[in-house]
């Protein structure tokens, strides 16, 4: 089953809306401004910036009448990614420092601090083999939130997440992991 996402121009569901059930790198081209939505289906992450960049906020099934004060979000959203629904396993290697450098550990399930977990400060790197998974600055699934699908990460402070927020990521410390999996409890 495919995600479907609504986005309105004002708070309250109010204005113009725009549904999609895809990726869409620049909501501008479609609304003015977004400050509420509406997730019908599926999990997306949102980004304050275009072009998936900038900040990044996770959203599950629900209505967010004005998703600015309850996340946090300083902007506007300005694009958002369809977070697929992975069925089966879940795999990820973590590494403490860039290029896949330092202490390694396999993860297939939630860590709520790697610190706790694997006696690590901090992870730099990793490679994403099976599922989605969403990684947090701060330890229990807490602070801000970058998504990460398969592939290889080899340096989260060169990801170009954009200017602000996860920015260049310098100072972002990924201290907690959890998969995305459609009966997610946040």
């Amino acid at each position: 089953m495919m995600g479907k996402i609504i986005f309105y121009e004002d708070k309250n569901f109010q204005g113009r809306s725009y549904e999609t059930s895809s990726d869409c790198p620049e909501l501008t081209s479609y609304l003015s401004k977004c400050h509420s939505c509406r997730v019908e289906s599926g999990n997306f992450m949102v980004y304050d910036r275009p072009n998936f960049m900038g900040n990044q906020y996770f959203m599950r099934k629900g209505e967010y009448s004005d998703y600015m004060s309850m996340m946090g979000m300083r902007e506007c959203i300005r694009s958002c990614r369809m977070i697929p629904m992975h069925k089966g396993n879940f795999r990820m290697r973590i590494y403490e420092r860039e290029n896949f450098g330092g202490q390694m550990h396999e993860m297939m399930d939630d860590c709520d601090s790697i610190q706790e977990r694997y006696r690590m400060s901090d992870c730099q790197s990793c490679n994403v083999m099976d599922g989605h998974w969403l990684m947090y600055e701060q330890p229990h699934f807490r602070g801000r939130q970058m998504y990460m699908r398969p592939g290889e990460y080899r340096n989260f402070r060169e990801m170009g997440m954009g200017m602000g927020g996860m920015g260049s990521m310098s100072g972002m410390r990924c201290m907690s992991m959890r998969r995305i999996m459609d009966n997610m409890s946040m």
